[in-house]
């Protein structure tokens, strides 16, 4: 009986390891599933604290005229010095209809540019400008002054200096850092699909294009996200359009 008694005590040791490890697993999958929407809400806070200080904002002309945008929230420098950085964010782009899909999570890496900013952790913004940027975005990777050309944009919400320049670039590209924005030189870095994200937030691995072109539903999760990016992009165009109107009634009365 004893080594009966053994047998059945090593078989309940394996069953509650394997019930742990189960257990163990299910807790990781529901924390990681949390850290994706809390991301995807991060993005949005960002996006209004950067629009909410209109002399410092993304000008409307740049939004106004996106064809995608990309939030990266509290993305950090890994080793201060040695350029690697690493940062996770959501990105979407306008679809055939006007509207702007579903949200692609995304991952950058590399590039010197951390050197730029002292190592802190920071936000960064990218606003692809033109198809060309888009279909870039659309590979599901590229690389930031590589496969797309991409500069520092242009700041405060009616900037207009240099802005015409400037977005004849595919990506144009802004960071946060200790409540300071401003355009940054992203050049070098990369930027990818998150795979292990996409898979988590919708439930099973969608190509990058699929989501970013709009066959994709939105998850609930991700409205605060497109709300903001719904706002800024068409409060942008409608500020836009009353400034091109008043110009050109400016222009009559001088005329006559």
């Amino acid at each position: 009986m004893r080594p009966l008694s053994l047998a059945w005590l090593k078989s309940l040791l394996v069953l509650s390891i394997c019930f742990l490890m189960v257990g163990v697993g299910w807790s990781a999958d529901e924390k990681t599933q949390t850290d994706i929407d809390k991301r995807i809400d991060a993005s949005a806070k960002v996006l209004d604290e950067i629009m909410g200080v209109k002399d410092k904002a993304i000008p409307n002309k740049v939004m106004s005229g996106a064809k995608c945008i990309a939030v990266i929230p509290s993305m950090v420098k890994i080793a201060v010095g040695f350029g690697g950085s690493h940062g996770k964010g959501v990105a979407t782009c306008r679809t055939a209809s006007g509207a702007w899909s579903a949200p692609a999570p995304v991952t950058i890496t590399g590039g010197s540019w951390g050197l730029q900013l002292g190592g802190q952790a920071i936000d960064l913004v990218m606003v692809v400008m033109n198809q060309s940027g888009m279909d870039h975005l659309l590979s599901s990777k590229f690389k930031l002054g590589a496969d797309a050309s991409a500069a520092a944009g242009p700041v405060g919400r009616d900037a207009a200096a240099d802005t015409d320049i400037k977005m004849r670039s595919e990506v144009l590209t802004y960071s946060r850092a200790r409540g300071l924005f401003a355009g940054v030189d992203l050049h070098g870095a990369a930027l990818t699909q998150d795979k292990d994200e996409t898979h988590l937030l919708y439930g099973k691995f969608v190509p990058f294009s699929d989501i970013l072109s709009g066959k994709v539903e939105a998850t609930a999760s991700s409205r605060p996200f497109l709300s903001a990016v719904r706002r800024y992009s068409e409060q942008s165009k409608e500020s836009s359009s009353n400034n091109s109107v008043d110009s050109t009634h400016g222009n009559l009365a001088a005329a006559q």
